[in-house]
């Protein structure tokens, strides 16, 4: 079986944990392509709720190998109080590799991350401040810190010391902060390697031996299509590619072994941080969207802005990605209202739109168009088949479906693992 991908194809939190929770039993690996600790899956497990920040979302699931590719960046801080949290709670977290070549977040990268978005005062990105940013940008820079490193002291030490050379003079002499020591990042680095030492190896091959094995690999993108760095609306977006593309070159997998492309939808739209977002409400039923789908960031804490459903980014992640299939979640969320809009096209400077406008300025300007689908009333957290679900909101997975260009397999129905509908096996 080769791999498949699974990815967010709006601007994040969609549910992608929950999806790939689902392919459970079935998964040998699940492997995080990209971000960091930006970026977070919410599990529910028996009634149990996980909130996942680094760890890809196959540890919770006996039996499978969770993967840190090499395309991530890594706090290791975070990374093992996260493995200490889980195991706490009885999750075996022995089973985690680690790629060598993965970039590490440091302190450094944190500090400027934060001092940066502050200097932009208006203008700010509406980053979380945890480095990923910068992390990536030594990354490119060719300065960046790996996990491999950790294991010569000489090594970081030299690329620890020339990493702060020029920092330190942005930071004294742009941002009036005091110098960082690069012993002291040294000897904190130092202090992570043996704790991670065991789960550090040569991922790309253990993962393409695993898929030339007929091992069933999953690529687990963190973020959504619209956050991508290259294909998202830039520069309100992440610093990796979150996108199809990226779990090829963050993983060590090449696409000729990709089978399916699924994108995960949720049944309306949210966004995180700054940036345009046409459906995006302010009214009683985005203050209802939130409330009933628990719409706060799982890393931040952050409210989520939320909106109707938008087609036209919908098709555009499909385009973008080569999407195979859907995975619809929290249809359960939109029980209750008399008619549910959807987004179909935009009116900008008074044409209709119905593709994603290449220009940053039009996006900006972008109005929504909506059709209104008649919505339901009935409690649908029960529903296990399709045919179980009021002919409405049937009717509306149809809808979205046509309108985004690719069949719609599965639907979430309710937070739970059991609270699901597969229409189509993914495997």
């Amino acid at each position: 079986m080769p791999a498949l991908v699974l990815l967010g194809a709006q601007w994040g939190d969609e549910g992608k944990g929950k999806a790939t929770d689902l392919l459970g039993g079935s998964v040998d690996y699940v492997v995080r392509y990209q971000g960091g600790n930006n970026a977070g899956h919410t599990v529910v497990v028996d009634g149990e709720k996980y909130a996942l920040h680094l760890l890809p979302s196959g540890i919770l699931s006996p039996g499978c190998t969770p993967v840190i590719g090499n395309g991530v960046v890594i706090d290791p801080k975070v990374l093992l109080e996260e493995l200490s949290v889980l195991a706490e709670r009885g999750v075996d977290t022995s089973r985690l590799l680690i790629s060598g070549n993965a970039h590490l977040i440091t302190g450094y990268h944190q500090t400027l991350d934060k001092v940066s978005e502050r200097f932009l005062g208006k203008r700010k990105i509406g980053t979380t401040g945890r480095g990923i940013g910068p992390a990536y940008v030594d990354k490119i820079n060719r300065q960046g810190i790996r996990v491999q490193d950790l294991f010569d002291e000489s090594i970081l030490r030299q690329k620890i010391e020339a990493a702060l050379d020029q920092k330190n003079q942005v930071l004294a002499k742009l941002y009036n902060r005091r110098a960082i020591d690069p012993g002291q990042v040294v000897e904190e680095l130092l202090g992570y390697a043996e704790r991670i030492r065991d789960y550090v190896c040569d991922t790309t091959l253990v993962l393409n031996r695993a898929v030339d094995e007929g091992k069933v690999v999953v690529l687990e993108g963190g973020q959504g299509t619209l956050l991508d760095v290259d294909h998202g609306t830039y520069p309100f977006v992440t610093s990796s590619n979150p996108t199809a593309g990226g779990a090829c070159t963050g993983s060590g997998i090449g696409p000729t072994k990709i089978s399916r492309v699924i994108g995960i939808l949720k049944a309306y739209t949210t966004r995180v941080g700054a940036g345009p977002f046409p459906t995006e409400l302010f009214d009683e039923d985005g203050e209802a969207l939130r409330r009933i789908g628990g719409e706060f960031g799982v890393t931040t804490g952050r409210n989520r802005r939320c909106g109707w459903f938008d087609a036209v980014i919908a098709r555009y992640a499909t385009r973008i990605n080569g999407l195979t299939d859907f995975f619809l979640t929290k249809l359960d969320v939109l029980t209750g209202w008399e008619r549910v809009p959807v987004c179909v096209a935009y009116e900008i400077d008074g044409r209709r739109v119905e593709e994603l406008p290449y220009s940053q300025s039009d996006f900006h300007h972008a109005k929504p168009i909506y059709e209104y689908l008649p919505g339901w009333s009935e409690d649908i957290t029960k529903a296990r088949a399709f045919e179980e679900l009021p002919q409405n909101a049937q009717a509306y997975v149809r809808a979205l479906e046509e309108l985004s260009g690719a069949p719609v397999s599965a639907i979430g129905v309710g937070p739970g693992r059991e609270e699901t509908i597969q229409i189509n096996s993914f495997l």
